[in-house]
Parts: C-alpha cells; structure tokens; sequence
C-alpha cells in the first residue's frame, strides 16, 4: 500500500462542506418548486435524490466531487485507480449504515483518524480501500490498464 500526499482532516471537512451546501441548495430548489417549501422536517422522496451524487460523481470524475474539485482533493484506490461504483457503495452507503448504527461515535472516531494517523484514512477509507489525495488524475498510459 503507497498512500501518495494524502488530504487532511480540514480540507477534507472543506470539500465536505461545498458539496453538502450544493447539495442542499439544489434540492432546496427543488423542493421549493415542486413543493411550495423549501425546507421540510418531513422526508420525502428528494431527500434520497442526494445520494447520487455522492455515488456516481466521484465514479465518472476521477474521485473529485465538486467541493473535493474546488479543494483540490480527489478519492482514489489505495494502488492509485480511479473508484467505481462498487467502492462508493462501501466508502458511502456501507460506511454511513455503520456510523448510524454507532450513533455517530464511528464518525468522530474516523474524524481523529484523519487528523492523527499518518495516512489520514478514516473507516470509510478502510471500508472501501480508498484514500483522499492531492495528487491529480493519472493518466490511462500510468496505471498499466
């Protein structure tokens, strides 16, 4: 395992925090259009309208979300490929199961593993086989495929 130039805790929690606020905005949006409101207690279907965009963005952009892109941080397999659909189902869906069940304890312990250990991985990192970078994208003549 050579984990290359791994992201932090605080650029990661930045990344996390313009994806949640494009995230929400949109759906704010949409809400407010199909709804009338745009803020509810109530779940609805456009709640779960989120989740696509946490599974299937990194998949077709190199690990990058818009907030990891605006950061300057992308998700990458722990040998340097790009993730697929199945390791953003681990990383996300896997992951946040496992920090409901906890009650969130698991995402504070993943939040002082960034910060602390050497490799900055969390356990949706270890979950998923992943890391967070700063390294950009290889290109396809790199990784042999």
């Amino acid at each position: 395992m050579d984990v290359s130039n791994p992201a932090g805790f605080w650029v990661r929690l930045g990344g996390n925090i313009v994806d949640g606020l494009l995230v929400s905005i949109t759906l704010g949006i949409l809400a407010g259009l199909i709804y009338g409101q745009w803020f509810s207690l109530e779940t609805t279907w456009l709640d779960v309208l989120g989740l696509p965009y946490y599974l299937l963005v990194p998949v077709f952009w190199y690990g990058y979300t818009v907030g990891k892109r605006a950061v300057g941080v992308r998700i990458v397999k722990l040998d340097g490929d790009n993730v697929t659909f199945w390791t953003m189902i681990k990383r996300d869906i896997i992951a946040g199961l496992l920090y409901g069940i906890t009650f969130g304890i698991a995402a504070i312990v993943s939040a002082f593993m960034i910060g602390i250990r050497k490799d900055k991985r969390s356990i949706h990192d270890f979950i998923a086989g992943t890391y967070v970078t700063h390294d950009p994208p290889r290109s396809p003549y790199e990784s042999g495929k």
